[in-house]
């Protein structure tokens, strides 16, 4: 049997570089002999279609349900039996996930009661919790101005939301300490040197 593999969450606000540094990432890694899937919330799925329609603007519900939806596309993230990150993961190859129930907490827990976001993801945190977090921290008006370079925002992507998320995440992280294993890492214009604090903080899941 194969050995499982590692599971590697990339958090952050927007901007912060996550989908860069999970690429640059799964190069290294490959690089190294590690098998990777590189994967991201919302999904393909179409729980993930009707989220991104809401997060655009073209579909206006209410936070809950949006909340909800995050919920169930992330548990058949999880489980879906053909392609499910648990499946992958008992093939012995290494996922790389772009957001996990942390952004949750973070993005859904502006609008909405956090305990009541924490339990609508109780049972993906009970299914499958990360080996490592990694968070790349940015300052919000940092952020902001990368996310203006793409000429199009979210409903998520004011200067005022943005700083009351990366609040959020370091709350968060604090009420799970005891039981999440989280990188703190800035998300510096030099992408290179980000990355190389990024795999300084990945290694020793891989003996390194």
């Amino acid at each position: 049997m194969s050995e499982r593999g590692k599971f590697i969450v990339f958090e952050g606000t927007d901007g912060s570089g996550k989908s860069t540094q999970m690429s640059l990432l799964g190069k290294f890694l490959k690089g190294r002999g590690v098998e990777c899937v590189l994967t991201r919330e919302p999904t393909d799925s179409p729980f993930g279609a009707l989220l991104r329609a809401c997060m655009t603007g073209r579909m206006d519900t209410d936070e809950r349900a949006i909340a909800a939806l995050f919920a169930a596309d992330r548990l058949d993230h999880i489980l879906n039996p053909v392609n499910g990150i648990k499946k992958v993961l008992e093939a012995g190859k290494t996922v790389l996930c772009d957001r996990y129930y942390f952004s949750s907490f973070a993005y859904n827990g502006n609008f909405v009661p956090l305990d009541w976001v924490i339990e609508l993801n109780r049972p993906a945190m009970e299914a499958l919790r990360p080996d490592l977090v990694v968070f790349l921290d940015l300052s919000p008006e940092e952020g902001m101005r990368r996310v203006s370079r793409r000429g199009e925002t979210d409903r998520y992507e004011t200067l005022d939301r943005q700083k009351r998320i990366r609040e959020n995440y370091f709350a968060a992280f604090a009420r799970f300490r005891a039981c999440e294993r989280v990188a703190m890492i800035a998300s510096e214009e030099d992408k290179a040197r980000t990355q190389e604090n990024v795999q300084r903080a990945v290694l020793p899941l891989f003996g390194g």
